[in-house]
């Protein structure tokens, strides 16, 4: 099926392309010095010491669990309404993912006060994602994993430059993993990186992203080394030139495309009719990313919230659901411990309208219209 309004639309024009013919011309297309640019200008963009760019949030992710120290039988306290790439990563070290409940249909982020009961002699770190770009409660959840001595892991995909009392999401816990997949506020196709402010996370990261090599071509291509040695058994987890140079292309636009989405989250919030809907972090006052734009019916199911999607399609407009909750698909659903009452239900009830820069006042006062005359067949 076309949409006329699709859920997302590339930030893309004359810049990109002019970012890869750069790169191309340069004859230097693997990871080189474009990946160092962008891991420089992305670090600096977020006040962080260290950034790695690597070959997908998934990897960061990966890494960030190997540098946390997550062995065979460790646990790790993961929300469920998350890509399953949070709750993977954990399991590619042979931890044990642990699942744990949101806060509230309105505050679709993992619930500091559920975290502290799912806590045992095994737990070694906590996993969050910052929903859509909007934060988790970082103080509760930091100030429990002091306690426990446990290690704090961003999931921060959704993320880039949203803030949490002033500091830059990805910046608070150990590590800080963001994705450049091709429908984010950064898109690159594939990529992501992983950031810290720990010299020993980032040397660690470093490491394992290339095979554990001690050197990688880049730098040997300009003297530093002639040799390598491999000290530990790493990854191919790199990222290549010709997709940091479009990603720095995208980093020039990412404020001025922050700004029209909050343009946009303002007019749906306006416009949207929220007698039977609830719109997560409606109320929400730092600086997000914005990255979507999920709702929840106030009191529905999994069979109206269908029907309204399916009523939207027909009105040629694209929606999504964020996410299949992790702890439902077939390879965990037999790992689940405790209840996860609100999970189940945003999960039964969310449905993701369209959020990108290039939506118009006129396509968002369609999308509304139509969400509040589908909410009235419900």
């Amino acid at each position: 099926m076309g949409y006329n309004i699709p859920l997302f639309n590339l930030n893309f024009d004359e810049a990109e392309e002019k970012a890869v013919v750069e790169v191309l011309k340069s004859k230097w297309i693997s990871s080189g010095p474009k990946c160092a640019e962008l891991e420089k200008t992305f670090a600096d963009m977020l006040g962080v010491k260290y950034c790695l760019t690597v070959s997908n949030c998934t990897s960061a992710l990966h890494l960030a669990m190997l540098c946390a120290g997550i062995e065979p039988g460790d646990e790790v306290i993961v929300p469920s309404l998350t890509f399953v790439a949070t709750v993977n990563a954990v399991r590619y070290c042979g931890g044990i993912p642990v699942f744990c409940d949101i806060t509230g249909k309105d505050n679709l982020c993992i619930n500091p006060n559920k975290i502290e009961e799912l806590i045992t002699a095994k737990t070694k770190a906590v996993a969050v994602m910052h929903y859509g770009g909007f934060a988790c409660d970082m103080d509760k959840i930091c100030e429990i994993a002091d306690r426990y001595n446990l290690k704090v892991i961003e999931d921060s995909c959704h993320g880039p430059t949203s803030e949490y009392k002033g500091k830059k999401l990805g910046t608070i816990g150990m590590a800080g993993c963001f994705s450049f997949f091709s429908n984010k506020n950064i898109s690159t196709g594939e990529g992501g990186a992983i950031v810290t402010n720990d010299e020993a996370v980032f040397n660690k990261a470093k490491l394992l992203k290339s095979h554990g090599m001690t050197t990688m071509s880049y730098e040997r291509s300009k003297g530093h080394s002639t040799s390598y040695d491999v000290v530990e058994l790493g990854y191919n987890y790199r990222f290549n030139d010709i997709l940091a140079g479009i990603g720095l292309a995208q980093l020039k636009k990412l404020e001025n495309d922050i700004e029209k989405r909050v343009k946009i989250r303002e007019l749906y919030n306006k416009k949207l009719d929220k007698r039977n809907l609830i719109i997560p972090f409606e109320n929400y006052t730092e600086k997000s990313s914005l990255y979507i734009f999920p709702v929840v019916l106030a009191d529905g199911d999994a069979q109206k919230r269908d029907k309204i999607r399916s009523y939207l399609a027909e009105k040629g407009i694209q929606t999504s659901i964020h996410y299949p909750p992790a702890h439902r698909f077939d390879i965990y659903k037999n790992t689940v411990r405790n209840p996860l009452p609100v999970t189940e239900y945003v999960a039964d009830n969310e449905f993701t309208l369209p959020m990108f820069g290039a939506l118009t006042e006129e396509e968002v006062n369609y999308i509304c219209e139509n969400v509040n005359e589908g909410l009235k067949l419900l």
